[in-house]
């Protein structure tokens, strides 16, 4: 990207004609918002996507807003991108497929940011952020949608802040735009602290937002990002973990599945039994999963796979749920959003009478969370390897479109492994896991057995994943 410079607005007079439809349609909403700013700074990709360009994101436009005086909604600096909607209409960048679907990806990102004290121009590290979660959706073709959150283990600005991770909600201002090559909707990133993307996860993002809009200094109404902000909203107003732990106990966790360092391995033959490939471990060369099965883990994940290069594991929540609908202690396997997905009839379910997981200690600690929020629940949870195609599923009873059954509890489709457990191992489980919701980082390797139901799981250090035996 270059650097930030005075671009003319789709407001400049004889240029509106030459700008593309979907750009001044998102340029329209602008000028409605920002009448006064027909010319906002942007910073613009040097090199364009459609033209091998790095950046999927043409522009991001960087506005003042004076925010609501009336609200006690302070000042801050607005972004907003250009580009992963359809802003040409010929194919270049997305399929046009008509007005009637999205646009393109169906979404474009805001983010607002406190503007502090003598600034006079917008920080343009927002937009590089913006960029980074472009990339992922364009290179994993998983789109975000309002709830979701990322794991981003780093200062957003690059600084010593406690605000690491991210949140997603509509923006409260700008309003759904039907372009003519589809709609699009905006959706703001929120800055988080550390405790506060866990208690997104262990419960879901939608209810640590709304306790955000009522804590002014955590964002407030609007959801302004303050990098400076040294509390959490627990440290703020203890009384709001009760909220939170009232929620996990009574709706559980939206989140569906991560992506991992993980690693599983059938006990029930010896490893050098590779005829029907029942040896899945780290440095193992497994059968790749079959379309239907991947496009199963896919939306059962959706948003649950890497989006940058930090040797961490990066949870994004996979939550598509409606608040409105009941739920459901039968949770199910299938696409929300397709047809019901069966297995792949030529791929013979195996079921397996002893099973080792293999975790690395951040997945690992994701275990507890799983059970409670999900499992106890009626729901299911989903580890897909970062290293390859292996896949961990733990389902409760009652899950429609599992393989794996009460009679059977251990079952695979190849690299594919569902892990049936009833509710009444699952609270053994927990007891047994408590040590990994400890403060204190247990010695590695840390080892849990469970031998009359032919169960182990290893914690293992990242060196185990990271440099596998071959």
């Amino acid at each position: 990207m270059d650097d930030v410079r005075p671009s003319g607005g789709a407001g400049a007079l004889g240029l509106a004609s030459l700008f593309p439809p979907g750009l001044q349609a998102i340029y329209g909403e602008c000028r409605r918002l920002y009448p006064e700013q027909p010319n906002p700074l942007q910073v613009t990709a040097i090199v364009k996507y459609w033209l091998g360009g790095p950046d999927p994101l043409d522009y991001i436009s960087m506005y003042r807003s004076v925010g609501s005086p009336a609200q006690n909604i302070q000042e801050h600096w607005h972004y907003i991108s250009f580009g992963l909607s359809d802003l040409y209409g010929d194919n270049r960048v997305h399929e046009f497929t008509g007005q009637d679907g999205p646009s393109g990806f169906g979404f474009e990102l805001t983010f607002r940011l406190k503007r502090e004290a003598g600034e006079t121009a917008p920080p343009t590290w927002p937009a590089e952020l913006m960029q980074g979660l472009a990339r992922y959706v364009f290179q994993s073709e998983n789109t975000f949608c309002s709830g979701d959150h990322v794991s981003w283990h780093s200062p957003l600005d690059n600084s010593e802040s406690r605000i690491q991770h991210m949140l997603l909600t509509e923006d409260p201002q700008l309003q759904p735009v039907q372009t003519p090559f589809g709609l699009l909707t905006f959706l703001q990133i929120v800055g988080v602290c550390t405790e506060e993307l866990q208690a997104a996860q262990q419960w879901n993002g939608q209810g640590v937002l709304d306790l955000l809009r009522t804590v002014h200094v955590a964002g407030g109404p609007w959801l302004i990002t303050d990098m400076r902000r040294g509390e959490t909203i627990f440290e703020i107003d203890p009384h709001l973990q009760e909220r939170v732990d009232k929620g996990i106990e009574t709706d559980g966790s939206n989140l569906s599945g991560v992506s991992a360092k993980c690693a599983w391995e059938d006990l029930s033959r010896p490893p050098e039994d590779e005829e029907d490939s029942r040896s899945i471990c780290v440095g193992s060369q497994p059968r790749r999963l079959s379309d239907k099965d991947t496009e199963q883990i896919r939306e059962a994940l959706r948003r649950g796979l890497e989006i940058n290069n930090k040797p961490v594991l990066p949870p994004i929540s996979g939550q598509r749920q409606s608040h409105d609908r009941p739920q459901s202690r039968k949770d199910s396997l299938e696409s929300e959003s397709s047809a019901a997905i069966v297995p792949h009839e030529l791929v013979r379910t195996r079921q397996l009478e002893s099973v080792h997981l293999q975790f690395n200690q951040e997945s690992g600690t994701l275990i507890p969370l799983c059970l409670k929020g999900r499992l106890l629940h009626g729901r299911h949870f989903t580890y897909k390897s970062i290293t390859g195609d292996t896949a961990i599923t733990f389902v409760s009873t009652g899950v429609e479109g599992a393989f794996a059954t009460e009679e059977h509890p251990y079952a695979a489709h190849g690299p594919w492994l569902q892990i049936l457990l009833t509710e009444e191992f699952v609270e053994r489980m927990l007891e047994d896991l408590e040590d990994l919701t400890a403060r204190e980082v247990p010695k590695l390797p840390k080892e849990y057995s469970w031998p009359e139901k032919k169960l182990k799981i290893s914690i293992l250090p990242d060196s185990v994943f990271d440099s596998p035996l071959q």
